[in-house]
């Protein structure tokens, strides 16, 4: 498996981690000049943007450590984007940060909700 099919396959894994806890998936891999975000998910009437990292090992630290100041700044403006031209949303909104390490088939799951606050 190349980098970008093991990524697919994290944010799959991610996506269903957050069905099974009652989220609903909006959109994946949404794209625009100001970045990505990985996963659009609802949470209730929360609308989360998730980004979602993998770690083969944590030898070097967590996923969610290499989310940096300005890695958290192109999520925001790509999820104000997001607002702006695709979403009907006038509820709150969320950062979560989902993750994992270890072998895909059998990993850890780390979640974060409200990551950025």
């Amino acid at each position: 498996m190349d980098k970008s099919e093991i990524g697919q396959q994290a944010e799959k894994r991610a996506c269903q981690f957050l069905q099974q806890k009652g989220f609903m998936l909006r959109q994946c891999n949404y794209r625009c000049k100001q970045g990505e975000i990985d996963l659009v998910m609802q949470d209730a009437d929360v609308l989360v943007f998730v980004e979602v990292r993998y770690r083969k090992s944590e030898y070097f630290g967590s996923g969610a450590e290499t989310i940096d100041s300005r890695k958290q700044k192109k999520l925001i403006l790509s999820a104000n984007h997001y607002l702006s031209t695709q979403a009907k949303h006038d509820h709150a909104c969320r950062f979560d940060v989902v993750s994992l390490s270890g072998p895909l088939q059998s990993c850890t799951i780390d979640w974060i909700p409200d990551a950025f606050d």
